[in-house]
């Protein structure tokens, strides 16, 4: 009788936990589902945000500025291992699509200058490196993930927002090379 006894409050205590941690992860499904629709509906084809940053060099970049050319906001972090191993390709992206008139600008999000300029050096990157340093871009941006892209098309309209490969989508917009 005492090993039934035993038995049922096991049984119990599996059913109890086992419950709990499905009704957690349900929460967390449903919080994430709601979130991610709102924030790409309220993101694409919306004029994008202007913002001023500095460059590596201290130089002001206005994205206003460059209306008339689409430009590719890559936001980073140096600590990201998927950042760090994109870069080659980013590089890649500039080098092939510069020429058609596209601007790659790196956008990282909160790192010191000295850190980022390291970063920069070791992974040759070929093109402007702006610091976020306070992350109010990125926050302006909605980026939830890094590597995150956006696509901003020559009316200054965000095109595209992406959370890793874009190569696609510049072929379809500036041909294959």
């Amino acid at each position: 009788m005492k090993d039934f006894i035993m038995d049922a409050k096991a049984r119990f205590f599996f059913v109890a936990i086992v419950g709990f941690m499905a009704a957690v992860l349900a929460s967390m499904i449903s919080c994430t589902e709601s979130r991610k629709p709102e924030a790409e509906k309220s993101s694409t084809h919306m004029t994008a945000p202007d913002f001023s940053l500095k460059d590596l060099t201290g130089k002001n970049f206005t994205l206003s500025a460059h209306k008339g050319k689409p430009v590719l906001l890559i936001f980073i972090t140096t600590w990201c291992p998927t950042c760090r191993s994109e870069m080659p390709r980013y590089n890649s992206i500039h080098k092939k699509y510069s020429q058609h008139g596209l601007e790659v600008v790196n956008i990282d999000i909160e790192e010191p200058r000295e850190k980022v300029s390291r970063f920069a050096e070791k992974y040759n990157v070929s093109y402007r490196v702006l610091l976020d340093e306070k992350g109010n871009v990125a926050e302006t941006y909605k980026i939830v993930g890094i590597p995150s892209m956006v696509l901003i098309d020559k009316e200054g309209k965000v095109l595209s927002r992406q959370y890793l490969a874009m190569d696609r989508l510049l072929e379809n917009l500036f041909g294959k090379n």
